[in-house]
């Protein structure tokens, strides 16, 4: 095995879960493994001229987002999204997870707090995979992926306080649509739930 294809191996055991989680919750499950794949072969060719200037990580981030916003501006993707479902748009993974299994930190949740929030948690989804592209990605990777804001600006190609003008803005067309498209309340238990749809 050449030394380019072993580094390859080596990148590709590292990231290639990472990029497969933040690609779903840009893309949805559906077209993540294609999406992943493709990234995976970018990678590959352009491995030999790849200097350094930038962190390992940064690089194939720059590279997943790349693929990922070309996939959500294109046509194709974009009339398929009034039909996507909640489990195929953003996915809240870890803990997501914990809630399934019934963990969150220390404490084990009920099975009705369990479905609560994974109800919530598909209703913010669903409000994620309808904000424009650019908004998506500063969210996933801000509060999904937990880069910093100087990780963000560098996938992006972006200055820091850009970066910090589309996070504020982002955030804010995410609460006023949370607002909008799920009416939050407290149930019998005083567990916050939500319901999906338009408030009235």
């Amino acid at each position: 095995m050449s030394h380019h294809e072993s580094a390859f191996q080596e990148l590709y055991a590292a990231f290639q879960p990472k990029i497969y989680r933040y690609l779903t919750g840009l893309v949805g499950e559906h077209e993540a493994e294609d999406l992943a794949q493709e990234v995976f072969v970018k990678v590959y060719q352009a491995l030999p001229t790849f200097r350094g200037e930038a962190r390992v990580s940064t690089w194939i981030y720059r590279i997943a987002t790349n693929a990922a916003l070309d996939r959500l501006r294109s046509p194709s993707f974009r009339r398929m999204l009034p039909n996507r479902t909640a489990d195929g748009s953003v996915v809240f993974y870890e803990r997501e997870r914990a809630e399934q299994e019934g963990w969150i930190g220390e404490k084990p949740l009920s099975l009705e707090t369990a479905l609560i929030r994974k109800e919530m948690n598909a209703c913010i989804r669903n409000v994620i995979a309808s904000l424009p592209p650019n908004y998506q990605t500063v969210i996933v990777l801000s509060e999904l992926q937990e880069f910093t804001n100087n990780e963000i600006a560098d996938i992006l190609g972006l200055r820091l306080g850009a970066v910090k003008i589309r996070l504020h803005r982002a955030r804010a067309a995410l609460r006023k649509a949370l607002e909008t498209h799920c009416h939050f309340y407290r149930d019998e238990r005083n567990e916050l739930a939500c319901d999906r749809g338009v408030k009235g």
